[in-house]
């Protein structure tokens, strides 16, 4: 039984390896050839994700192999780090930060529009903050998501554009808030009505038919990339549940390889113990050894 358990976590781990070398190669790259900002950021995450990795599978496994309980045992520090990292510092704080919010239906449109003051404080206050947002933008214009926009010809007329299905960052980025009441010329070309409009909305003054300025600044803007941002942590939160439970049971493999080790360990300890009793008793049987 604890050899089959000693063979499953070092295929594991093994395969673990594996992994954390690829996932150390994608970090090194990013690093060396990254070419935007949005790639370049990444980096450091990434390959503290593969040296993390890496130091967990080769304990599994060389705990495994060799059968060290001090191995296998810093082997399920780890992963016990691991899934209370995941289980509490990951799912329970997106979930937390990520249940309210959503966008509003606007009359004659089908696409929403976003407001920033209906999501959490949290994430309001990640895309508020001045350095994060020139870096999130940057990587909105190296997207090329409003250009994109511009260049369907099925925007050609507004009728065919009030029906276009946007996505958050599209309708908070590439156009006006409805609320501003612009004309619509293109999708990113919209022109402002001569006569004062009683608006409250900032965005309206924000809002620049220069394409690489356009709502970029927006309320709506970072209301869109928090939308966006809170679709992507809702899927991650599906798959951190699903990796938690295999890590658990990983775990569980783990603890029963190091306690069947244990016991092994034990028993030779015992068994050697006993043949060196049996070997002393022979000297004595032959008259070796003499009180």
């Amino acid at each position: 039984m604890a050899r089959v358990s000693n063979k499953i976590i070092a295929t594991i781990n093994f395969l673990a390896f594996l992994l954390s070398l690829w996932i150390l190669r994608q970090g090194i790259w990013l690093a060396n050839k990254g070419t935007t900002d949005c790639e370049r950021f990444l980096q450091w995450p990434v390959i503290g994700l593969g040296a993390f990795v890496m130091l967990l599978s080769v304990a599994g496994f060389v705990g495994a192999c060799f059968r060290l309980t001090w191995a296998l045992s810093l082997y399920l520090v780890l992963l016990s780090s691991l899934i209370v990292l995941m289980l509490i510092g990951f799912i329970v704080f997106a979930f937390s930060v990520t249940y309210k919010g959503d966008g509003r239906n606007v009359e004659g449109r089908e696409y929403k529009e976003y407001r920033l003051g209906d999501y959490s404080k949290w994430l309001q206050g990640q895309v508020d903050k001045n350095y994060s947002w020139n870096k999130i933008k940057s990587c909105l214009k190296e997207a090329r998501i409003c250009k994109s926009l511009a260049e369907n010809e099925v925007n050609a007329v507004a009728e065919q554009f009030y029906k276009t299905h946007l996505s958050p960052i599209q309708s908070g980025c590439c156009k006006p808030p409805t609320s501003c009441q612009f004309k619509y010329i293109n999708a990113t070309v919209w022109e402002k009505k001569p006569e004062p409009i009683n608006n409250t909305d900032p965005d309206c003054k924000t809002w620049s038919n220069n394409q690489d300025i356009l709502c970029y600044d927006c309320k709506s803007c970072k209301a869109g990339v928090v939308d966006n941002l809170k679709r992507d942590w809702r899927k991650l939160i599906i798959s951190a549940l699903a990796v938690t439970v295999a890590l658990i049971a990983i775990y569980s493999a783990g603890c029963r390889a190091c306690i069947n080790n244990s016991k092994e360990k034990e028993f030779e300890y015992a068994v050697y113990r006993m043949t060196l009793r049996c070997e002393i008793l022979k000297f004595k049987d032959f008259g070796v050894l003499h009180p």
